[in-house]
């Protein structure tokens, strides 16, 4: 199953990009014995549009222009549910074992999502209800889908 990060705007040089590097790196090390692909980064522009609404619907678009069909998409966003690390890994791998073909994660912009991209999600997701920067939830989302590898593989990175 291939895994996407989809995300607007862009990283620039630094520890988070560095971050956000680590994690891919090591879920393409575990992923491929695991039948996980990826994952593919995409970073795209944000818009310039001057209403938050007109800024949200462009970044939409360009969103699920990423998106493949078939693939599921994941939506981050702090009125998301909550799932624990093992609850996550636990979906992760009922879409790969059901023949999902990817899954797309994605991070909006400043203003948050598109209501194209909510009605899509498969999963909307927050790592709590806090606003945080997208840089940081990039790293986290890296980690979380690093993490649910080593949890679908039994490597002891995860302890509960």
């Amino acid at each position: 199953m291939k895994l996407d990060v989809v995300a607007v705007g862009r990283l620039k040089s630094g520890p988070e990009r560095d971050l956000v590097a680590r994690y891919a790196e090591r879920l393409k090390g575990i992923g491929r014995a695991l039948a996980l692909d990826g994952p593919r980064l995409v970073e795209l522009g944000e818009s310039a549009a001057r209403r938050d609404l007109d800024r949200k619907a462009e970044e939409g678009s360009l969103v699920l222009a990423q998106v493949p069909d078939g693939y599921r998409l994941v939506a981050f966003d702090e009125g998301g549910a909550s799932l624990d690390s093992a609850g996550f890994a636990r979906i992760l791998g009922e879409w790969r074992d059901s023949g999902v073909p990817g899954v797309s994660f994605v991070i909006g912009g400043a203003d948050g999502l598109a209501e194209n991209i909510r009605a899509r999600a498969s999963l909307t997701l927050a790592f709590g209800r806090m606003t945080m920067p997208h840089q940081i939830v990039r790293a986290l989302v890296l980690e979380q889908l690093y993490r649910a590898a080593t949890i679908l593989s039994g490597h002891p990175y995860h302890r509960v």
